[in-house]
C-alpha cells in the first residue's frame, strides 16, 4: 500500500537535511534532494521494522491532552 507522507527539508552545510513530518522521529540526509528522500524512506522503514514490533508488546494507553498553542 502507497501511503503519503510531507518532506521537510533543508541545507545545511551542503547538505540537504530533513525530516518526514506525519511521522516524528524520522529524520535523515543526502547530499542532494533525491538521496535525501531515499534515506527518508529508509528510515522510516528502520522504525517500522525494528522500533513497531517493541510498541506492540507494550500495553500502549491514549489519552486527549489539551496544549495551548
Amino acid at each position: 500500500m502507497l501511503k503519503h507522507f510531507t518532506l521537510e527539508y533543508w541545507i545545511d552545510d551542503n547538505w540537504y537535511v530533513g525530516r518526514r513530518k506525519e511521522v516524528p522521529g524520522v529524520f535523515s540526509q543526502g547530499e542532494s534532494p533525491e538521496v535525501l528522500e531515499e534515506n527518508v524512506r529508509y528510515a522510516y522503514h528502520l522504525m517500522v521494522e525494528v522500533e513497531m514490533p517493541h510498541w506492540s508488546m507494550a500495553q500502549v494507553q491514549t489519552k486527549d491532552i489539551g496544549i495551548e498553542v
